[in-house]
């Protein structure tokens, strides 16, 4: 039997885990410590988009230069980048119903539908889609 979980990172999620991991909840920090070598940590490829749309509206800032930071978040032992297929694209736009207009939460649910992923989120917008698994 295989129990390997995957599990992709919200925008967020992936910041905190680089840069303030005390903010990730208790449940998070565990399961992201304790994953094994055959579970899998997604991340959308809008997410380091998302993070320099931050930097650029001044919202977040970071003692290296964003290149440098980007470079090493995106080393995370078995974190897999998620490209924007057309596949991903297309699902972004059919997600079944509620779902808010934000167009990076929609492409990072669409990815987490398509890899059979676990949302890794504290945004209860995601936590409380019936759509997708989450974990917070």
């Amino acid at each position: 039997m295989n129990s390997s979980k995957r599990y992709l990172l919200d925008t967020h999620t992936w910041i905190w885990w680089n840069a303030s991991p005390e903010k990730l909840s208790k449940t998070v920090r565990s399961t992201l410590e304790c994953v094994g070598e055959v579970d899998q940590i997604f991340l959308s490829a809008i997410s380091p988009w998302e993070l320099c749309k931050l930097v650029e509206k001044g919202r977040l800032s970071f003692s290296k230069s964003l290149v440098d930071w980007l470079e090493e978040a995106l080393q995370i032992v078995r974190l897999q980048l998620v490209p924007l297929t057309p596949e991903i694209s297309f699902r972004s736009t059919t997600l079944p119903s509620p779902f808010h207009d934000d167009p990076a939460d929609q492409i990072i649910v669409a990815s987490a539908r398509t890899l059979d992923a676990i949302v890794v989120t504290k945004d209860k917008l995601l936590l409380n889609y019936p759509h997708v698994k989450s974990l917070w």
